[in-house]
């Protein structure tokens, strides 16, 4: 695999063929149906792949070892790509956003440029020296927080992100909520993100937002916006445990089986860009985890003058079942 077909080194791509499986741009023709792009509305930035989680679901193997992370320069261009363009949104992920050292400068410098931004977190993350400043900015600037918080049983969320996440979680929340955010009337947005534990799909997101929303108040007073629930995409570390424990073809056949041809329309890839912490340009941060470049070729975001129109095609693979499966990655 080279970078100038669109792949890259170190992580799994999971691009080819899965056995027993119809290739997922199949399943698109034989639905009628392309991917393409509608107008880019989303930048989404991974500021690399440095954790204080080992997340066994993470399809970009993020953790503590991790030595990637964007730079103050990289940063820069990010902040100037913003300014050319302009998005409705701008979604701010990593590993752990908080861990990279010149976090502020990028939220201070892209909360200016949209309406809505969004920074990810594992919660447990926040907890650490320049955490508060970290929180007062977010106030600040009125930063949307997507926490992601896999289940209201401790015992799981051990289980998927390692001993005592759990509670640095819920102790976080509480934190969040004392800060006003997810609190009804402040305007600090708080929205929870869930995935699967194991090697199945997602409840249906209402259900679960109902049972996380009864089970956060009662449990521990806590109370938040929305929650959004998406299958697990099979990629790096994630595809690695499936494999490992032998659940990797049953896990790719009930996302296949799972296809739900309405969901494309409103796949979030038709209106995202992604950069990476090394600032190049993807399709999403699956294609991104997978090596897989935009329009097949590597761009740097500060050379990129025009930005993909509506209709340009969007490369597949089987792993983008996972996003078409029952409500979607939308």
């Amino acid at each position: 695999m080279t970078e100038e077909n669109g792949t890259g080194p170190g992580i799994g791509t999971g691009i080819g063929e899965t056995a027993g499986v119809e290739p997922f741009a199949d399943t698109l023709a034989r639905h009628g149906l392309t991917l393409v792009r509608d107008r880019v509305q989303t930048l989404q930035v991974n500021t690399g792949y440095l954790c204080n989680l080992r997340c066994r679901h993470c399809h970009l193997e993020a953790g503590p070892g991790r030595g990637e992370c964007m730079t103050r320069e990289t940063m820069e261009a990010v902040v100037a790509f913003a300014e050319r363009f302009r998005f409705q949104a701008i979604d701010i992920t990593g590993g752990a956003p908080e861990l990279v050292p010149d976090l502020p400068f990028l939220i201070e410098g892209l909360a200016a440029l949209t309406p809505r931004l969004m920074l990810r977190s594992n919660l447990s993350a926040l907890d650490t020296p320049g955490g508060e400043a970290l929180l007062d900015l977010c106030v600040a600037r009125r930063v949307v927080l997507v926490a992601s918080f896999p289940s209201t049983d401790p015992s799981q969320v051990d289980a998927q992100r390692g001993a005592g996440a759990a509670g640095a979680g819920i102790a976080m929340l509480r934190k969040l909520n004392a800060a006003r955010y997810g609190v009804e009337g402040s305007g600090l947005e708080l929205d929870l993100v869930s995935s699967p534990v194991g090697a199945f799909l997602p409840a249906p997101q209402p259900l679960a937002e109902k049972r996380f929303r009864r089970d956060l108040a009662r449990k521990w007073g806590i109370t938040f916006n929305d929650l959004y629930t998406f299958a697990n995409v099979p990629l790096g570390r994630f595809r690695e445990w499936l494999s490992d424990s032998g659940n990797y073809d049953r896990y790719m056949k009930a996302v296949a089986d799972g296809f739900n041809p309405c969901a494309v329309a409103g796949l979030m890839c038709r209106t995202l860009l992604s950069i990476s912490w090394d600032g190049h340009l993807f399709d999403c941060d699956f294609h991104l985890a997978a090596g897989r470049f935009l329009s097949g070729r590597k761009i740097h975001v500060s050379e990129v003058r025009d930005i993909p129109p509506p209709g340009t095609q969007i490369a597949v693979g089987d792993y983008c079942y996972a996003c078409t499966a029952g409500s979607g990655f939308t």
